[in-house]
């Protein structure tokens, strides 16, 4: 394994460290991106989310000072076969620890496979095409590349709270929350949409137990799309960005059928207009460029551009 300089040590995250570690993570992200692009939440749910166990799951690297200068964990939340491994670094200064945490999870990775009864067991990591020491800690730990994620953004200024009047034929109403039987169609719609792409499959208890233990949700913030009075396509929106002022789009699907006939542009519209009357000055998505779909000229023709685009690796063990 390789080893940590002379004083430095690695131990377990606690919720008391997250101030520390989401300055970590800001520090990372402004030096690959340009802007921080993690939020107090998404630290804490990273480190508690389902299926991670801060105790066994996830670490902090630790400088001669003290300081945290590294910080790893995985994300599995519905114990499919694929886990996600984070690792980052304060820039500078916790290089160091890049390679040294890999292995750690890595390793853990492993247990976590034979734990959630997949063997083999595919593990992914993301890198900014500029972030050449951490690319040469993946492909030199077996990972290799497999395609690219963006991160979409827009500014919502000048978007009035009144949503403009979709195609003919296109409807949007909001989600009806309280309705189970709609509340599974909504799932179902997502996981129909995107069976054609690299999206994970969830059951509909996975998904709707993660989305209970949320701090918030806003349901007003969900949509349904109708072409012709048909359930065509949904928009699932999260409160993850809300303290920041940032309206987050998590899943945008529409039903093969319906396709190309304005019902996704009218459900953003429609969730741009939301997020503007409550305030938010931006809107923000993660699109996969690989997916058959080509989401990515949608954002691009409703107004987004990328924030930054990362390279996804991958490896089998």
């Amino acid at each position: 394994m390789t080893e940590l300089p002379p004083g430095w040590r690695t131990r377990r995250p606690t919720l008391d460290d997250v101030p520390e570690i989401l300055a970590l993570a800001h520090a990372s992200d402004i030096a690959a991106v340009g802007e921080p692009d993690f939020t107090v939440e998404e630290v804490r749910e990273a480190l508690s989310g389902p299926h991670t166990d801060l105790t066994r799951d996830c670490w902090v690297a630790l400088d001669t000072g003290g300081a945290i200068v590294g910080w790893a964990y995985p994300h599995n939340a519905d114990r499919g076969p694929r886990d996600f491994l984070e690792v980052y670094v304060w820039p500078g200064r916790g290089e160091p620890a890049q390679r040294p945490l890999l292995e750690l999870l890595l390793a853990r990775a492993a247990e976590r496979g034979a734990e959630f009864g997949h063997e083999p067991y595919t593990v992914r990591a993301g890198a900014i095409p500029t972030e050449r020491p951490w690319i040469e800690a993946l492909t030199g730990a077996g990972f290799a590349f497999v395609k690219q994620h963006a991160r979409m953004t827009m500014s919502l200024a000048g978007v009035a709270p009144v949503a403009p009047e979709p195609p003919a034929g296109i409807a949007v109403r909001p989600v009806r929350p309280h309705d189970e039987a709609e509340m599974r169609r909504f799932h179902a719609t997502v996981e129909e949409a995107f069976r054609d792409s690299d999206h994970p499959a969830t059951d509909y208890e996975t998904w709707r137990a993660r989305i209970d233990a949320e701090a918030s949700v806003s349901y007003d913030e969900w949509f349904v799309g109708l072409a012709d009075g048909a359930w065509a396509g949904v928009l699932q929106s999260s409160d993850a960005n809300a303290e920041e002022g940032s309206g987050w789009v998590r899943s945008l699907a529409v039903l093969r059928a319906y396709r190309r006939r304005g019902v996704g542009e009218a459900l953003l519209r429609r969730a741009f207009a939301t997020y503007a009357g409550k305030g938010r000055t931006a809107a923000g998505l993660g699109v996969d460029l690989a997916n058959p779909t080509q989401a990515a000229r949608l954002y691009r023709a409703v107004g987004m551009h990328p924030l930054y685009e990362a390279n996804i690796y991958q490896r089998v063990i």
